[in-house]
């Protein structure tokens, strides 16, 4: 891990391959927006010689390359994969986007991933550091997934690299810091007219060899003598957390008796260490300097990967069913074996078309097959279920992804990850398996996107490709949520923030060649009767010929809330014949569906039918059906109407010192906190009640309120009343045609 003979295989203009999935690492980077993750894996690519200098492949593009949307947005904004091969082993690179807006790619990533490396900056204040990303070292923590951190920009840190170390050891580290400690420590060189001095090389902790970049290459030589002693604290706190990790318990014993430790044995525990998830190695690296071949600390952080980080062999397996649910006993992860893979991404090429990135748990994937494709969809607080689709379909062609570039593969086997061209209607999180022995992977979760965006088409020629846009969006993007809202009637396109909402628009005005307009998102209010009224429907007209002739006379009174609208007969002596009092019904429930004061629905009362008087030849059922609605209308008139709105039940997840913050924004927003619980260590839940009304943009201030940290999930509570002030607005806004809300 820096400190042996490494080796590495050139994969510049062809894919890398590997055939055995002991030959295989999946490593996802994952790290806070400007870290550094994207420039880090050029830098990997480059040391590896599968590109060349300045992360460029030889089509000219970047190893992150997908469409001109991240140039646009000036983020990474999608998962990206970088195959790259280093002493003989293939390395699968998984890039994710830093911003929290693009949280499902790296979910995508994580799942297709055995390893993960946490990316720094010194650079950045230390909040960046936290938040959401400790979020994530936790949620790996839970599954045992192994990880690194590695510190990057320490050319122009704010933070010096022993500060950076301490903050990871107590952010990520927990109860036992010890845990998260530096392998080498940095060499600067002379510092320049900005005030920054360069990084140049690294010091081995363990070999205390000097490796020296400052020549375009690594060169490995022996410190000074007066180099040395600053290395001896660092040196021995790294060994011992070493030895605590040790499966030799006689270790610790000779290491306090004074007895030497070999480096090699050293080197071993830690690799296991590393591997089971139980020591997490601090590491450095920059990319390299112009006219340079190799990054400082690229190729330590190459041998890191892997030396240290599982091969897919090592770890276990998603649940797997059948497709009726019934568990399995764990498959095995031969390359021989049965099929067992997933898609972790699904894209579309301008020129390939659809795409889906897939990870091969199973066997072994090649191009022609057919295979079995079942799914449900990605699961999540608030999702709503998908229906089960499955199918079986020939498997299109196989390649590499890499910039612009998709090298072809003649087939893909366990551990590894492909591209797979014409997987016909296959989703994100979908099983794909042998037609023989269909299986289901168990889903893994997707955040519930909760920022709503109302949209119409451009012109009359956009919406004759809205819906097709939309549907092939909210396919590629299982964080995206497509809704016809049947109240509104509205299109809306939730997602989870401003940035996933930007990328939207650019996708379908881009990719699909489809111009919308942001329109306001409305909120689906209710009407409802204050207090009982009475009123009379007259529908007489006579234009020779038959007429038209009804007349009904009803009684209307408030009901308690979710009563919906109740219909009541009480008419006698025949005034209103027995085949018009259905009329009378129809007519009073279609005017509650449309409203009777701002145009939404009319909800909780009983109307009563009590009186009538009907014609012998000019009375209908459409004549009717009118008196009722008029008689609705009148009632209306001479009692108020009260507009009732949505509440919804959030559940907000802090860490603790967000807490009164959060608090007093809900209470705001006309929210009512009903509750707070701790929710694992340092992370409070707080519950309460919020009108939709005062939540549309939540999702993007409660980020700003946490620094990231925070999430939370909504749910439909009740309608009820509101407050005569904000509603007499409403009707001002319905009666000057703007009630966006």
């Amino acid at each position: 891990m820096g400190d042996k003979a490494h080796a590495h295989t050139g994969a510049a203009g062809r894919a890398a391959t590997a055939d055995h999935p002991s030959s295989v690492r999946n490593v996802v980077l994952v790290g806070h927006s400007g870290s550094g993750k994207t420039t880090l894996v050029e830098a990997l690519a480059q040391t590896a010689g599968a590109v060349n200098r300045a992360g460029r492949v030889e089509d000219g593009s970047t190893v992150s390359d997908h469409d001109g949307i991240e140039h646009r947005q000036q983020r990474s904004v999608q998962l990206s994969l970088v195959p790259v091969e280093w002493g003989g082993i293939k390395i699968n690179l998984l890039d994710t986007p830093g911003y929290a807006d693009f949280v499902g790619e790296l979910r995508a990533g994580l799942r297709a991933a055995d390893a993960a490396l946490f990316v720094v900056s010194a650079a950045q204040e230390a909040d960046a550091v936290a938040g959401a990303t400790r979020a994530i070292w936790e949620e790996c923590a839970a599954v045992g997934m192994p990880r690194a951190i590695v510190v990057t920009h320490l050319d122009t840190a704010r933070t010096p690299f022993d500060a950076m170390t301490r903050i990871c050891g107590e952010i990520f580290g927990g109860d036992d810091p010890d845990a998260v400690l530096p392998l080498h420590l940095p060499v600067h060189g002379p510092e320049g007219s900005d005030g920054h001095a360069p990084l140049t090389g690294l010091t081995g902790l363990l070999s205390q060899q000097i490796f020296d970049y400052s020549g375009g290459e690594r060169s490995e030589n022996p410190p000074a003598e007066a180099q040395r002693a600053p290395l001896s604290d660092a040196r021995d706190r790294l060994i011992e957390g070493i030895i605590a990790e040790s499966e030799d318990e006689t270790l610790m014993d000779r290491y306090l008796d004074g007895a030497d430790i070999d480096i090699r044995t050293l080197v071993d525990d830690l690799e296991r260490a590393v591997a089971r998830g139980t020591f997490h190695p601090v590491l450095t690296a920059a990319p390299a300097a112009e006219g340079a071949r190799q990054g400082v600390g690229t190729v330590e952080l190459l041998d890191l990967i892997t030396g240290g980080f599982p091969t897919p062999l090592e770890r276990p397996l998603p649940g797997v069913t059948t497709l009726h649910g019934a568990p399995l006993p764990a498959l095995g992860r031969d390359a021989r074996g049965p099929l067992l893979a997933e898609v972790v991404k699904t894209a579309s090429d301008p020129y390939a078309g659809r795409l889906s990135l897939v990870r091969v748990f199973s066997g072994t994937l090649r191009s022609e097959d057919t295979v079995h494709v079942f799914g449900h969809g990605l699961t999540g607080p608030g999702h709503e279920a998908r229906p089960f689709h499955e199918a079986e379909i020939r498997v299109g062609a196989l390649s590499s992804p890499f910039g612009k570039q998709q090298r072809p593969l003649t087939e893909c086997i366990a551990g590894d990850l492909a591209c797979v061209a014409r997987l016909g209607t296959a989703e994100t999180g979908d099983t794909l398996s042998d037609p023989d022995r269909p299986l289901l992977m168990e889903p893994w979760t997707m955040p519930d996107p909760l920022l709503p965006l109302a949209i119409e088409a451009h012109g009359k020629a956009d919406e004759d490709k809205l819906s097709e846009g939309l549907a092939r969006l909210v396919a590629e993007d299982p964080t995206m949520r497509l809704e016809q809202n049947q109240d509104t009637h509205q299109v809306v396109l939730w997602c989870l923030g401003e940035a996933h909402l930007d990328v939207a628009l650019d996708r379908l005005r881009s990719r699909y060649a489809v111009q919308v307009d942001a329109v306001p998102h409305r909120v689906a209010l209710r009407e409802t009767f204050s207090g009982p009224s009475t009123g009379r429907g007259r529908h007489v007209k006579q234009s020779g010929g038959h007429g038209q002739f009804a007349i009904c006379e009803i009684d209307v009174e408030p009901l308690p809330p979710g009563s919906g609208i109740e219909f009541v007969d009480k008419v006698v002596g025949g005034s209103v014949p027995r085949q018009f009092i259905p009329s009378v019904e129809k007519g009073v429930r279609a005017q509650a569906a449309h409203g009777v004061a701002t145009g939404h629905p009319l909800v909780d009362l009983r109307v009563t039918l009590r009186d009538g008087k009907s014609h012998s030849v000019d009375s209908s059922d459409g004549a009717f059906q009118t008196a009722g609605a008029l008689a609705l209308r009148e009632a209306a008139a001479d009692t108020r109407i009260q507009l009732l709105e949505p509440v919804a039940e959030i559940r907000v997840l802090v860490p603790d010192d967000c807490v009164g913050p959060v608090m007093s924004d809900l209470s705001g927003r006309r929210g009512r906190v009903v509750g707070t619980e701790q929710s694992g260590p340092g992370r409070t839940l707080v519950r309460a009640e919020v009108p939709e009304l005062e939540i549309g943009r939540y999702a993007v201030d409660l980020r700003s309120l946490s620094h990231g940290a925070g999430r939370f999930d909504r749910s439909y509570a009740r309608h009820e009343a509101m407050p005569a002030q904000l509603s007499d607005r409403m009707r001002e806004q319905q009666h000057n045609g703007t009630n966006g809300m």
